[in-house]
Formats: C-alpha cells, structure tokens, sequence
C-alpha cells in the first residue's frame, strides 16, 4: 500500500502544521491568527483574503498531494479521512485539553453563542446595561479571573455598546470547582461625554477578555 515512506512522512509536516495553526485554544480565534497579532501581521489582506486560511489551504493541499503520492491505494480514501481530521481534530483536542490537563483561565469555558447584552438610557444622560455570561470551569479548584469587553469597531463613528461596560470595570468573576453558571454583570453609565453611544438595544455573541495575573485569554 506504501510506496514512498519518505513522500508519506514528509506529507505529515505540512499536515501538522496547518492542525496547529487552526487549533481554537487558548483563544477563540485559531492560534495561527494569534501569532499574526503577535507578529503585527494583518490577519486580512488589503483585498479582504483571509491569509491565515489560504495558508492553512495550501498547506492542507501540499499534504494531500504528497499522501496521494506515497501510497499505492485508497488514495480517495485516505484524502477523505485526512480532510475529516483536519476540520473536527483541532475542536476536539482542545476540548479534551481543557476538560482534563487545563488549569486556572485555561479550564474556563465561555458559551459565546448563549451569550446577550441589553442597554437601555434610564435618564437623560444615564445608560443601563445588562450582560448574561455563561461560564463553565471544568477544573476541580475554584477560579477567580477578571473580564472586559472587547468590542471591535471597523470605523471611528461606530455605535458604541459592550464596551461602554468597561468604564464600570473591570468585572470580577469566581467560579467554585465544576461549577456552571451565568454570570450577571450590571452597569449604569454616565454618557454624557461619550459620543456615538447606544440608546437602547440588545446584542448577543459577545466578545469578552479574561485575565488572571499575568493569564490571557480573548473568547
């Protein structure tokens, strides 16, 4: 079935390194565009092309190409499974990671999609916001860890809403060990002095930094 030994390993490099940069963890953006904030690389070409994803393809594609190269037969067959690995492999490692060997922020798990702000102006220069975080520490020892919002804004007059909560901040959360729970954090913000501010309104999916001590974790 073999026919290369050398094509095949060589086919594994490539391979790897592209499950690496795709693995979700510690944040929730894949840990190749992390190295790219590092390295001040732009994660978006100026004609909008996601260059961590065409890396990652063309390192998918070398290591097809390789695999279908190095052996005899069921070439079909093992391109199909490779590509199966390398979309839920990096999900479920991470998963398995942080269920098990994570601790501190690293075993904390943050539901995003469950995740909603509410806002609403309760006088003439006053805003109320209301955020439910849902958390999960899958570690056995208690956590303590605090949290801002990290709102993105694509151009200087952007509506301001999340991110209006770090002014009250930053906010505080403890989880006791295993222990799963919304948490609720609250403000009333004097906006008198910020422009472009939200009225009222509600947003979901929201986009949080943890830290504890020198610990990071963008989710």
């Amino acid at each position: 079935m073999i026919k290369n030994k050398k094509l095949l390993y060589l086919a594994f490099i490539p391979y790897i390194i592209s499950m690496a940069l795709n693995f979700p963890f510690p944040h929730e953006r894949p840990y190749g565009e992390t190295l790219l904030e590092i390295f001040n690389i732009p994660i978006r070409s100026a004609n909008g092309f996601h260059i961590m994803g065409i890396l990652s393809l063309a390192l998918l594609f070398a290591s097809f190409f390789l695999l279908v190269r190095s052996i005899a037969k069921y070439q079909g067959r093992m391109v199909l499974l490779a590509i199966l690995v390398a979309v839920f492999a990096p999900s479920m490692l991470a998963n398995a990671y942080q269920q098990t060997f994570a601790d501190g922020i690293y075993a904390v798990s943050y539901d995003r999609e469950w995740s909603n702000c509410r806002f609403e102006m309760i006088g003439e220069s006053t805003l109320r916001g209301e955020c439910d975080l849902p958390f999960e520490n899958y570690n056995s020892n208690d956590v303590q860890f605090t949290l801002e919002f990290n709102e993105s804004f694509y151009f200087e007059d952007d509506i301001k809403m999340e991110s209006l909560l770090n002014i009250s901040g930053p906010h505080t959360v403890e989880l006791a060990g295993h222990e799963r729970k919304v948490e609720k954090v609250y403000a009333e913000i004097d906006v008198t002095e910020i422009e472009n501010h939200v009225d009222s309104g509600t947003s979901s999916g929201v986009s949080i930094v943890i830290k504890s001590g020198e610990n990071m974790r963008r989710l």
